[in-house]
């Protein structure tokens, strides 16, 4: 007999889906993010910190319900979306959308530290002999960042795994559908008799978040390593 049912593997396989869908839309843009904060120079800078990090200020139930207004069938971007076919709300990529929001303030931290570990000497001397931006960013800066942005992405991908306040206010609590592994341990959790199945869920996500964090761990003291180095 298998060690969790049907419905407890439907939301873990969510799970994961959905975290691995989050993380991978939200890395590009985190990586542009992270170099505008971590490098430039101009109005708005702050404002724009700021924006990235709201969702690690605010209740995660109102982040949800601001992605309810805007993507709702009847919101200003559902809406928009709905005429080419895409539905978010009460849908798995609601939930990956409302796991990246949450997650991309944690990706582009660590990105960003990672660029401004990078000596600026470095891209400066590339750009006088005569490389554009672009060409010093993709040729310097980004191979020296690898590990930082995997630390990023792995930090992100741990916390989409345990989303639960912006998703369930976004896309509810659907078996099969929207119940991702914290969702499904809410529901066992209301259920009498639910506790065993929701200690075996709570194993399973204790045992994801800690493998993602013991990796990133390591790829924090790699590039804690190679800044020791650069200044010694």
């Amino acid at each position: 007999m298998s060690w969790l049912s049907p419905p407890e593997w439907q939301a873990v396989v969510l799970s994961l889906k959905v975290a691995g869908l989050a993380t991978a839309c939200a890395l590009p843009p985190g990586i542009g993010v992270a170099y505008l904060l971590a490098r430039g120079r101009f109005v708005g800078h702050g404002l724009l910190n700021g924006l990235v990090h709201l969702p690690l200020i605010l209740p995660p139930v109102v982040t949800g319900y601001l992605l309810l207004l805007g993507f709702a069938p009847n919101g200003p971007l559902g809406a928009a979306l709905a005429r080419i076919g895409i539905a978010l709300a009460f849908n798995w990529k609601g939930a990956a959308l409302a796991a990246g929001v949450m997650a991309f303030p944690l990706m582009v931290r660590a990105i960003r530290l990672a660029i401004e570990a990078v000596d600026p000497r470095l891209e400066a001397a590339a750009s006088t002999l005569g490389a554009s931006r672009v060409w010093v960013f993709a040729t310097v800066t980004l191979p020296l960042i690898v590990p930082g942005i995997i630390a990023g992405a792995i930090t992100a991908f741990a916390k989409a795994m345990g989303e639960f306040g912006a998703t369930i206010t976004f896309v509810s609590n659907i078996p099969g559908q929207t119940q991702t592994l914290p969702l499904a341990i809410y529901s066992q959790l209301q259920v009498p008799g639910g506790e065993g199945s929701a200690a075996k869920l709570v194993v399973i996500s204790i045992t994801l978040a800690l493998g993602a964090l013991l990796v990133s761990e390591a790829l924090a003291k790699r590039i804690a390593a190679r800044i020791a180095g650069r200044d010694a």
